[in-house]
C-alpha cells in the first residue's frame, strides 16, 4: 500500500491554507501541477498540516482539507489518510507503533461508503448528473423537437452496489435532492472538469473528489470510494441485465509495483518458494522494496533480469 510512485502530477490541487476561527490549515511541499515526480528523490510530496484548540477539532480539520486536495497521475496515500481520520481508535488517541499492522492486516482498500456518508455521496451524484444534464441542452447544433425536452426528475443512483432511488426538485434559489423523503437543498458552483466539488449538501459544506470514468465518475469522501452511476428508472432496470466484466487473471504472475531498477532476483527458474520468501528487490525512489510471495509455489519463468529497468507492472515472474 505504500510503495513509493513515479510519474507526473496530471493534478495537484492542495485544500486552501490559512487560519478561521483558530483553525490553521497549512501545506509544506515542493511540487507543483505538471511537474514529474522522478525515481531519484525522497517519495513525500507533500506534509498536510492542521492546528486547532483540541485533538478532535484538528482532525476534522485534517479530513475536510484531505477531501479537497486533488492529486493525479500517481498513486498517493490521500485515501489512506483520510479512512485514518475516521477511524475511532486514531480519534480516540489509542496509538502504537503497531497500530497500522494491527489495524490494517490484509493492508489498505478504500471501505464502501456507509452511512450518512453514502447519503452525502449519492446526493452529491445525483446533482453533477443534474447539471451535466442542463449543460447538454445547452450545446449548439442539436436538433430541436416542437416542445422543450426535460429530463426525468425521477433517477436512480448506483454507488458501487447500493442502489439510491432520487427524486430532484426545484426550491427557491436552486433545487434539492429528495432520498427516502429527506430533501437535501444543493449549493455548489462546481462546474464539469473541476477534481473537487465544493459546496453545500443540506446547508452543511462538503468537499468530495470527482474524477470521471466509463459512463459515470469517481467519487471519494470521507475516506470511502464508489463508481457512481445515474440513471432514469428504466435504464436502471436495463442495465441490471447488463454481465459484468470478469477481469483477467493475474494471480500467477509477480508485477512489478513501480518504475524501478531489478537489483536483485532472489529465486531461479523451478525452485519451490513459501509464502514470505523473498522474490526479488526492486529499487526506486532510494528505496530498496523486497517483493515476497503471497503464497506457497513453483518459480515456472523469470522474465526480468538484475540490473534492468522496469515500467509499472511489468512482468518480473511466473508461478507454475
Amino acid at each position: 500500500n505504500f510503495l513509493p510512485s513515479t510519474g507526473r502530477l496530471v493534478t495537484y490541487r492542495p485544500p486552501q491554507e490559512g487560519a478561521i476561527d483558530g483553525v490553521t490549515v497549512r501545506n509544506d511541499t515542493g511540487v507543483y501541477e505538471g511537474g514529474e515526480i522522478s525515481i531519484y528523490y525522497d517519495p513525500m510530496i507533500a506534509k498536510l498540516v492542521t492546528h486547532a484548540p483540541s485533538r478532535e477539532q484538528a482532525i476534522e480539520a485534517q479530513a475536510t482539507a484531505l477531501d479537497a486536495f486533488a492529486i493525479e497521475g500517481i498513486r498517493h496515500n490521500i485515501p489512506f489518510l483520510s479512512a485514518l481520520m475516521q477511524h475511532p481508535r486514531w480519534r480516540s488517541g489509542t496509538l502504537s507503533t503497531g497500530f497500522i499492522a494491527e489495524e490494517f492486516p490484509q493492508g489498505f482498500k478504500a471501505p464502501a461508503p456507509q452511512g450518512e456518508v453514502a447519503l452525502r455521496m449519492a446526493v452529491v451524484g445525483a446533482a453533477i448528473d443534474h447539471l451535466m444534464n442542463e449543460r447538454k441542452r445547452q450545446i449548439s447544433g442539436q436538433m430541436r423537437h416542437a416542445s422543450a425536452v426535460t429530463f426525468e426528475r425521477e433517477r436512480v443512483v448506483l454507488l458501487g452496489s447500493q442502489r439510491h432511488d432520487v427524486v430532484i426538485e426545484d426550491i427557491d434559489d436552486g433545487f434539492a435532492v429528495v432520498i427516502d423523503g429527506r430533501s437535501w437543498p444543493i449549493d455548489s458552483s462546481w462546474v464539469p472538469g473541476q477534481p473537487v466539488w465544493t459546496g453545500t449538501v443540506g446547508g452543511e459544506p462538503v468537499a468530495v473528489q470527482v474524477r470521471a470514468i466509463l459512463n459515470g465518475i469517481s467519487l471519494s469522501h470521507a475516506g470511502a470510494s464508489a463508481e457512481v452511476r445515474v440513471y432514469t428508472r428504466r435504464e436502471a432496470e436495463l442495465a441490471a441485465l447488463m454481465p459484468e466484466r470478469q477481469e483477467a487473471d493475474t494471480g500467477k504472475q509477480l508485477l512489478c509495483p513501480m518504475p524501478g531498477l531489478v537489483k536483485a532476483i532472489s529465486v531461479a527458474q523451478g525452485q519451490e518458494v513459501k509464502a514470505g520468501e523473498p522474490l526479488c528487490i526492486v529499487e526506486a525512489m532510494k528505496m530498496e522494496n523486497v517483493l515476497r510471495a503471497e503464497r506457497d509455489g513453483t518459480i515456472a519463468r523469470i522474465h526480468a533480469k538484475e540490473g534492468e529497468s522496469l515500467a509499472v507492472d511489468a512482468v518480473i515472474l511466473e508461478f507454475a
